[in-house]
């Protein structure tokens, strides 16, 4: 954060609701990420129930608050914080998200060197460091969103994902997620925003493509990696349903011409998807246990480790200030818990992907907190722990 009377080079814009403590590790992540860069923070508030304000005002005093008395939905809610925002830059990010410490140097860098850009997206992995397909995909139409929702045929699969593009590699992309999209104010206006038509869902495919349909070209940059909680953000109930679909709706007759047949197929494709949605988030909750075993801290506080070991009383709990992946391994731990006040979001970020197909899952204490966080599967909420 700098002093305002400078330039501002990058606006970040947040829009909350009831993730308080995902938002106090985003912020901070981001703060970390904003050190070399002129900037500003605004929080959008859409009527959160929990204590998210109270949180802002207390210990993030530099962050530019805006409280709605109602819930606006994602679309108006960051039109409104983005018309508040002095900076060059937009990054439109969610809460539920975890910046590593150079992400924003790099992004900002390529997007001002880069002839033409729209939109710029990076890697996205969840909270067990698994890939997220949807930060790269394909326009939607309708043929290719039927093939996705129906699983078949794969050249649709692989076009609505872009598989074409490395996970690593920096490429030109049609579709980017709204989870983290950095651009332009002036494009972002000249495109008038994110469409209000849209409560949630849907808007960020919108808003990349009216970037596209304006002559410019969208980015994937894949040599940085944030985590997106995505669990936090996408809550696959009814309501999720009836948004989801009415999204695509939106979406068809504003942008192709769907005949009768197909708009059909695609509702009862969605509905397909939605049924086998929601066993899979049932078996998810069946195998998910708050039960610890066996703990790693990797961090240097033996005051903060104590009051994990108090809070959580595992079998076995070792404390260490550095560790390789084979001693990880070794001692087999149910869960890593990594003290941020420590370690860099980079070299963490590394270990999950490393270590992404065995059964430890990760949890972060984000900086002087008095709690930690994770999330071990992206189809439903995350574990926030209190320490004692």
């Amino acid at each position: 954060m700098q002093d305002q009377n400078k330039h501002i080079k990058l606006s970040v814009v947040i829009v909350n609701y009831n993730v308080r403590y995902f938002l106090e590790q985003c912020l901070l992540s981001v703060q970390k990420a904003l050190q070399k860069i002129p900037s500003e923070i605004i929080v959008v508030d859409n009527n959160s129930t929990d204590d998210s304000c109270t949180m802002l005002k207390t210990k993030f005093k530099d962050v530019i608050l805006i409280e709605n008395k109602l819930n606006l939905g994602f679309s108006k809610a960051n039109n409104q914080g983005v018309q508040n925002a002095k900076g060059e830059f937009i990054l439109i990010l969610n809460p539920d998200t975890v910046l590593s410490e150079d992400t924003l140097v790099k992004t900002i860098d390529f997007a001002s060197k880069t002839d033409n850009i729209g939109a710029l997206g990076v890697q996205f992995i969840d909270g067990k460091g698994h890939f997220l397909k949807e930060c790269k995909r394909g326009i939607p139409t309708p043929k290719i969103a039927f093939g996705k929702l129906f699983g078949f045929p794969k050249k649709a699969i692989d076009t609505y994902y872009a598989s074409h593009i490395k996970e690593d590699a920096i490429a030109k992309i049609e579709i980017l997620t709204g989870a983290f999209m950095l651009l332009k104010k002036q494009i972002y206006r000249e495109v008038n925003g994110f469409d209000e038509d849209y409560f949630m869902y849907g808007e960020d495919i919108d808003l990349s493509y009216k970037i596209l349909k304006n002559g410019y070209q969208n980015y994937y940059f894949g040599k940085q990696t944030i985590i997106h909680y995505k669990g936090e953000s996408t809550i696959k109930d009814k309501k999720y349903l009836n948004r989801f679909y009415g999204a695509m709706e939106i979406f068809y007759k504003k942008h192709f011409k769907t005949n009768l047949f197909l708009k059909h197929a695609i509702f009862a494709a969605v509905k397909f998807w939605y049924f086998v949605k929601m066993i899979s988030l049932q078996k998810t909750k069946k195998k998910i246990s708050n039960k610890v075993n066996r703990i790693i801290y990797i961090g240097k506080n033996e005051q903060t480790f104590a009051k994990i070991k108090k809070t959580i009383n595992p079998e076995l709990a070792v404390f260490h200030q550095d560790i390789s992946i084979k001693d990880i391994l070794a001692n087999k731990p149910d869960k890593l818990i990594f003290d941020m006040n420590d370690l860099m979001y980079k070299n963490v970020f590394s270990v999950m992907k490393a270590l992404k197909n065995t059964k430890i899952n990760f949890r972060f204490i984000p900086g002087k907190s008095d709690f930690f966080i994770g999330s071990d599967s992206n189809n439903s909420k995350g574990e926030v722990v209190l320490l004692s």
